[in-house]
């Protein structure tokens, strides 16, 4: 049979043996328990987030590997702004602030799977998905914020 994998996005640290991973994972023959614990285990710094998780199962040895992906740029930044939502309102609205610090974290964690050559480009990617969330950077709007990356004000954060 080779290989079966089970995706699924869950809540970081919080998976359960429920739907959708329990149905799925039953079938395959593992320990469904041991397979969340261990999902758990790798999520829980994503706590709170909609984490991309898949589990990839050998049908003849029941050995399994756990993939973590990614959780989304706006997941990232609104744990960064500590909110829960963005603002309903993009661009009149402010539903929080992060610093520049905070978007370079994310852009760091986003960099490896971009296609992006440099930091600075993800970084500028990132303060977009501010804008769309209702987020400041630094206390100025996303728009300004970008406005002072392209004029090189911020290049010693890029280094």
């Amino acid at each position: 049979m080779g290989e079966q994998k089970v995706s699924s996005l869950v809540t970081g640290g919080a998976a359960s043996a429920g739907p959708p991973l329990g149905p799925a994972l039953g079938p395959l023959g593992v320990n469904i328990m041991e397979v969340i614990q261990a999902i758990n285990d790798k999520t829980k710094d994503f706590e709170g987030m909609k984490v991309p998780v898949t589990v990839i199962v050998d049908s003849d040895t029941k050995k399994y590997e756990i993939e973590i992906g990614i959780p989304s740029a706006a997941a990232l930044i609104m744990k960064e702004a500590g909110i829960q939502k963005g603002s309903g309102a993009s661009g009149t609205e402010w539903a929080g602030d992060v610093t520049l610090d905070s978007v370079i974290k994310v852009a760091n964690t986003k960099l490896e799977k971009s296609y992006a050559t440099s930091l600075k480009s993800v970084a500028k990617t990132i303060i977009g998905t501010c804008l769309a969330l209702g987020v400041k950077v630094e206390g100025k709007t996303p728009k300004e914020m970008t406005a002072e990356i392209n004029e090189g004000k911020w290049d010693a954060k890029f280094q």
